[in-house]
């Protein structure tokens, strides 16, 4: 039985009292407007828990003002500062000490206006320009959202929409592919976007206008949560949505608006059976601001590139990048049996401050050591990383390891390239075998260089090099993208082993797997060629797995939405041995510089070899002129890696999964 306790009922309404004692001045403290901070943990928009806010404000994220003889309290809050736990977003909100699972009978009313959301952003980007005011979060497990209620606006429409979203409790232990569902109350729902980065969808014409007032009531009861929405002016609108018995356990169940908006990005989950029975759920209530500064390459729904100022608080504010939101009145009413909710607030305070290791996300660095763009080399890369180079980040599903290194810097004995590449510590031979698998999305590379160069514009995300004879490379995994062109080619090299001493013939031959190969080259320095029409767009995840098994290697790739591809190449027979094998790709691109090399009959043999996997970078500031193939004539900066950074000019590469080990029989 649920049984209500008054202590936890808290009606939240203006008394003739109050008005008297603030008399309309500003420095009312917003425990006096709404009396009700004793149940809940206030977050800050600079990421901190300031506790329960009793007798409490924050001048530049929590107070209460005065309009028009009437109380509100404000809440504030940046596009860019310290964030709560896992968020890409700064939110002031409001979070409940107290959580209760879906069968127990809770309820949340507020009586609100939004004043300001942020006036930059992609309006692509179904979060630009938008911020939750309530939510339904659950405690435990994904710690997922079974309700966000949001308010968006796009800039230049006098009407805003208010909408509500469900967000899956994701089936098994990976919740990267969770998504949400939008209702819409008044207006557009959250997939309504517009089809550049500055054009926007038609306004909404029952929407509501900043600083219009509006209500909801949010109420859990036996499992269903009940919905209502008033304003005046305005239609009531009521929804009813089952918490405890899902709609979405098998892909075919999954709505259009999903594989509209959340699908192409690979967030394509199912839910468990009974959604969120048995978890404990908890409300938050305030202004969670939903426009960010990152790059949405990274993520085409929840990352904003809005205007940020690096994080600068004041300039923010001052050119409207913030989300602002005012209550006049809130209520909450909680069961006895609610339970106490510090395990998330222990869970959660400080955790977008606290360093996550790249050796906690892919668990193999043990096995590898690691050169950097500056050519530090560091051997144990367990609890260790560096900001410049080698770190992790959180693209609002989950967590990645980033590698990045710049156009020029200090590279290794035997490269024209800068690296941030692991460098595997075992060393097999072929016969021997081993393998290697990489989850990539490469997030940039160098915006400038020389089209008619092979090299310009492309990263080398895995490999398989010798360590000794000649020391080259069986195989080189390439991703390149040529300036303006929306997606780009993924291809493999294979390098031959040459015969005799003289390695200078040396040459690489070239396999499309999606797009061009390697030897598709513009016709002047700045003509490039036609896009690819089956490319990987930047931001775009792809797989690969290098198999080296009894000599054969085995590789394949696959990418959602593209077609999966294998192929196998013997390393211990060489099929180019004579003059009269040389490709007509190798003629064509190596054969002006004379590199027009055979190789030897038993290829890489006996040889001892290792994988390498990160960020390698093929586009240097060396002169073209010299070399056709290798040097890209791209921006340097003299070598300063700040200024190349800030230019574009330089290449990174997030892996979110990753294993190595022997090789095994092929499938």
């Amino acid at each position: 039985m649920n049984r209500p306790l008054l202590p936890f009922l808290v009606v939240l309404l203006f008394s003739t009292l109050a008005c008297k004692q603030h008399k309309g001045t500003p420095s009312a403290m917003a425990s006096d407007v709404i009396p009700f901070f004793e149940h809940w943990n206030l977050i800050l928009g600079d990421g901190s828990n300031a506790g329960q806010a009793l007798d409490y404000e924050a001048p530049d994220y929590f107070y209460a003002t005065n309009e028009n003889a009437v109380d509100w309290v404000v809440f504030k809050s940046p596009n860019a500062g310290n964030t709560h736990g896992t968020s890409n977003n700064t939110r002031t909100e409001l979070a409940q000490l107290k959580k209760w699972t879906p069968m127990t009978e809770a309820h949340m009313e507020a009586t609100l206006k939004v004043m300001q959301v942020a006036t930059t952003g992609d309006a692509r980007v179904a979060a630009t320009y938008s911020v939750v005011v309530g939510q339904i979060h659950s405690a435990d497990g994904h710690e997922n959202e079974p309700l966000k209620i949001f308010y968006k606006k796009f800039p230049g429409h006098t009407k805003g929409s208010v909408f509500w979203n469900y967000e899956i409790n994701t089936a098994g232990e990976d919740n990267s592919k969770r998504w949400d569902y939008s209702y819409p109350v008044w207006g557009h729902d959250f997939s309504v976007v517009g089809a550049t980065a500055d054009s926007y969808p038609p306004e909404p014409e029952d929407g509501i206008a900043l600083g219009e007032t509006f209500s909801y009531s949010v109420r859990v009861k036996d499992g269903t949560l009940f919905l209502e929405f008033t304003s005046e002016g305005h239609e009531t609108k009521t929804f009813t949505k089952d918490l405890i018995h899902s709609a979405y356990t098998d892909r075919e169940a999954l709505p259009q608006q999903v594989e509209t908006l959340f699908v192409p990005i690979g967030q394509d989950g199912v839910e468990r059976e009974h959604a969120y029975a048995g978890e404990g759920l908890f409300f938050k209530l305030g202004c969670y601001n939903q426009t960010n500064g990152k790059d949405p390459a990274v993520n085409k729904v929840w990352c904003s590139g809005a205007e940020t100022h690096q994080g600068d608080l004041k300039k923010q504010y001052a050119d409207g990048n913030y989300a602002e939101v005012w209550f006049k009145s809130a209520s909450i009413t909680i069961s006895e049996d609610a339970m106490s909710n510090a395990g998330y607030f222990e869970a959660n305070d400080g955790l977008s401050k606290k360093t996550v290791y790249p050796s906690e996300v892919i668990p193999f660095m043990d096995k590898f050591k690691i050169l950097m763009g500056d050519g530090t080399s560091v051997d144990d890369l367990v609890d260790f990383q560096n900001e410049d180079f080698f770190h992790t980040v959180i693209d609002g599903t989950r967590r990645w390891v980033v590698y990045k290194t710049p156009n020029s810097g200090v590279t290794s004995k035997n490269s024209s390239n800068t690296r941030t590449e692991l460098h595997e510590k075992r060393e097999w031979v072929p016969e021997e075998g081993g393998r290697l698998t990489g989850t990539c999305k490469v997030m940039h590379v160098s915006v400038s260089g020389d089209a008619r160069v092979a090299a310009s514009y492309a990263t080398v995300v895995g490999q398989i090099h010798s360590g000794e004879g000649h020391e080259n490379e069986p195989l080189k995994i390439f991703y390149k993208k040529f300036p303006g062109h929306d997606k780009g080619s993924v291809f493999w090299n294979y390098e031959i082993n040459t015969a005799g001493n003289d390695n200078s013939k040396r040459w690489d031959f070239s396999t499309a797997v999606w797009g061009h190969d390697m030897s598709v080259v513009g016709t002047a320095k700045n003509d490039f060629p036609e896009a690819p029409t089956d490319g990987i767009a930047l931001g775009e995840e792809f797989s690969y797995e290098v198999n080296v098994y009894q000599g054969i290697m085995y590789l394949t790739f696959s990418s959602p939405n593209h077609e999966t591809k294998t192929f196998t190449k013997n390393l211990l027979v060489s099929e180019y041995g004579t003059n009269d094998t040389l490709p007509e790709q190798v003629k064509a691109l190596f054969g002006p510089m004379g590199q027009d090399g055979t190789e030897r009959p038993t290829a890489y043999q006996g040889e001892l070899g290792y994988f390498k996997q990160g960020a390698y970078n093929q586009t240097n500031g060396k002169d073209p002129e010299k070399n056709r193939v290798w040097f890209a004539g791209a921006e340097t900066y003299g070598g300063d890696i700040a200024r190349q950074y800030e230019n574009g000019c330089y290449t990174e590469v997030w892996f979110r999964e990753a294993t190595v080990g022997p090789g095994i029989p092929p499938q």
